[in-house]
Parts: structure tokens; C-alpha cells; sequence
């Protein structure tokens, strides 16, 4: 995965949720370990040292937020007391780091956690525990599983999703390309692939090029796609190779049509430094307000998200609204029934038309994105609200 300014819209839009509480739970007072009458115990694991480091900055946008959160009087009279950990994106620390919250700090929940490996290594932890392990920070199609692993829920789209999404355009739009499919060869980059399988249904050709986290540069990869004849290039990377690859196609003079996995879209950190007139038309998709996009500079969930980071996290919101349709009953049990009863939810930071939705049988919080194309200057949304799965709209 990728990092970008794209995840602190996402982390507040998560906060923001918290916010938004439902009726009232009953009156009757139950809790399980982390949860108190004055106090409740959130965990959370992040990169806040190694390559992924950049990553950190949704932790400490987090802990901003329950701060805010706390100044206002808590969820129902109870403070927030946030509990971050690092990984260093190393599935293995994840593991000490998750045992450590669930049987030293006795935490309620772990929350917001990120990354595929590093959650992966902790899913069947948690789910004997029976701790839950919530509004993952990464958009494998795993974390939809509720009847093998009831006490995992994601968040964002999936990555499948995503790519069906994308996969449906090019049928609609370049019926008669050929598609090169560039993907990091782990369970990140597989699931795009998937996705774009499944949608493409073998109506247009891929040639499938996987290439290794490590790897310094895409260079050979580009050159070897546009060798092949590809027209298309399907593009699942991080910032860091999105960036070298924009360069790499104005200087082999080729210009495929150029569809990017939206983890790597900010025109801040992404587009800016690959060369904004090289990226022009390059297209993705989103499901988040781009802060640093000029269409939203009058929007009023824009707004009041700067107003929370101008206060609370200069340097750099769901959750809440789950716990506080738990009411007094603050067990594990209720708050991943709370979770999977989400209905309806609109979030100031999420684009108008995409609302939240779970059910028991459904742990996919968001399933809708839109197709935007970047004009040289900023991402231009077009054409409907697409739903992320085969056909749906």
C-alpha cells in the first residue's frame, strides 16, 4: 500500500463517525474488559518507524481527534483513552504488539490497525480471543468474511472492488485495448489483479507483470509492457514507484491509457512531484474529499475538517458512532453488532452519495467510488456513483 494525505481525510472521516451516535442502547450497564463507567480502552498498531513510517501520521491523527473528542465530554461521560503501538510494518511485531493491548492493556478493541500482512498475522489472534478488530486500515477483500472471522471488519473499499470498478470502464470505454497489469507481487497487488480478472472476464486481454516490494525501480517492467503492444497500463503501486513511473512514460514517449490505484492519487505528495502536465489524464477513482483539491475549497465537511487539524494536529473521524450506539452495554459482543448495523451513515469528509452500510452477513463498510480523471492541476470527478462489486451501480 501507499501513503498519501489521502489518510488523514480517512482517519477523520472514521472520527467523524464517532460523533453521529444513533438512539440509545438500553439502559442496563455491561462491560467487557476496557470499557468502564468513566473510561474506554481503544488500541491501535501503526508504522511509526521503518519504510513505512510515513504511515504514522495516522496514529497521531488519531490520538488527536480522540483528544478533541475527550474536550468535548467523551462518548456518553466516558473518555477516550488511546493506545498506539509500533510495528514497523513487521507482521511479527504486530503480533507481540496486539497481545500486548489485548491481555496487558486489556483494551476493548483494536481500531484503524494498518496494513494486509501486518492484519493478517493478528485475524485468527483476534478472532479466538473474541476481540474485535475493527475498521482495518487496508482494503483486502479478507476482511469481508464474517462467518469465518466475525470480530474482523475493513473499511475503505476493497481492493477487488476497486478494480471491477475499473475494469467496467475500460469495457465501456476501450472495448479494444490491451491491458498491462502492473501489480506488487503480494496479497496487495493479487487482489487487484483478482478484481480486474473477474470484471474483464476474458473479453480483453492482460499481460500480468508482478513486481516485489523491494524493488528500486519499474523501469524494465514499463519498458517490457510497452514492448508488448499494451495500451493500457493498470497501474497498483505505491507513491514512491507512481512517481518514477509518470517520469518513466513522458521519457519512453508512450502514453497508455494510465488507470491508478487510488492509495497513490495526491496531488500533493503523487501528482506534484511526478510532474503535474506529465500526469495529465491519468485516471482512478475516489471515495474521499482531497483536501489539497480546489473543488472542495467552500465545502463545509472540508471545512470542519482543517478546523480539527488547525486546532488539534497542526503538523498533519465512525468509530464513535459504533460506541455510541453501544450505549452501556460496552462488550465485545455488542460492539461488533453495533458495527455490523451501520445504516445509511454520511460522513462529512466522504464524497455525496457514498454512504456507510454493514450488515451481519456484510463487513464491507463502503462499497461506492467515482471515476475522476486529474486535469494537470487537480482530479476532476465524472460519471456516476459506482458501487464496488461486479455490475452494481
Amino acid at each position: 500500500m501507499g501513503c498519501d494525505r489521502r489518510s488523514l481525510p480517512a482517519a477523520m472521516a472514521l472520527g467523524l463517525g464517532l460523533t453521529l451516535a444513533g438512539d440509545p442502547a438500553p439502559a442496563q450497564q455491561r462491560y467487557d474488559p476496557g470499557a468502564s463507567d468513566t473510561e474506554i480502552k481503544i488500541g491501535h498498531i501503526v508504522a511509526y518507524s521503518g519504510l513505512a513510517s510515513p504511515y504514522g501520521v495516522i496514529g497521531r491523527t488519531e490520538a488527536a481527534y480522540f483528544d478533541k473528542i475527550n474536550a468535548e465530554g467523551g462518548i456518553r461521560g466516558r473518555k477516550i483513552r488511546f493506545i498506539s503501538y509500533d510495528d514497523g510494518y513487521n507482521p511479527a511485531k504486530t503480533t507481540e504488539q496486539a497481545r500486548k493491548l489485548v491481555e496487558s492493556d486489556e483494551v476493548l478493541l483494536i481500531f484503524n490497525s494498518l496494513g494486509t500482512p501486518t492484519n493478517t498475522a493478528i485475524q485468527k489472534y483476534m478472532n479466538n480471543r473474541k476481540v474485535p478488530q475493527l475498521f482495518i486500515a487496508s482494503g483486502a477483500s479478507k476482511w469481508n468474511d464474517p462467518k469465518r472471522f466475525p470480530w474482523t471488519m475493513g473499511w475503505q473499499p476493497t481492493y477487488q472492488g476497486e478494480a471491477r470498478i475499473y475494469a467496467r470502464y475500460l469495457l465501456e470505454q476501450h472495448p479494444g485495448g490491451k491491458i498491462g497489469a502492473l501489480y506488487q507481487n503480494d496479497d496487495y497487488g493479487k487482489d487487484y489483479l483478482k478484481g480486474l480478472k473477474d470484471g474483464i472476464a476474458g473479453r480483453m486481454p492482460i499481460v500480468e507483470v508482478p513486481y516485489e516490494a523491494t524493488a528500486t525501480t519499474l523501469d524494465s517492467e514499463l519498458v517490457s509492457l510497452k514492448a508488448s503492444g499494451v495500451d493500457i497500463l493498470f497501474d497498483v503501486a505505491g507513491p514512491k514507484f507512481v512517481i518514477q513511473m509518470i517520469r518513466k512514460l513522458v521519457e519512453l514517449d508512450w502514453r497508455p491509457v494510465h488507470v491508478l490505484n487510488n492509495v497513490s492519487t495526491a496531488i500533493g505528495s503523487v501528482m506534484k512531484p511526478a510532474g503535474p502536465e506529465n500526469a495529465r489524464g491519468v485516471l482512478s477513482t475516489s471515495f474521499l474529499k482531497d483536501p489539497d483539491d480546489p473543488a472542495w475549497v467552500a465545502d463545509p465537511g472540508l471545512r470542519q475538517w482543517r478546523a480539527f487539524m488547525d486546532q488539534y494536529y497542526p503538523e498533519g473521524q465512525t468509530l464513535v458512532e459504533v460506541l455510541g450506539q453501544c450505549g452501556d452495554d460496552l462488550t465485545r459482543e455488542n460492539v461488533m453488532r453495533q458495527a455490523a448495523s451501520l445504516r445509511g451513515l454520511q460522513l462529512p469528509m466522504v464524497l455525496p452519495g457514498i454512504a456507510i452500510n454493514t450488515r451481519p452477513d456484510q463487513y464491507a463498510p463502503i462499497e461506492q467510488m467515482q471515476m475522476m480523471r486529474f486535469s494537470g492541476e487537480s482530479w476532476a470527478l465524472f460519471g456516476p456513483i459506482l458501487k464496488a462489486e461486479a455490475g452494481g451501480s
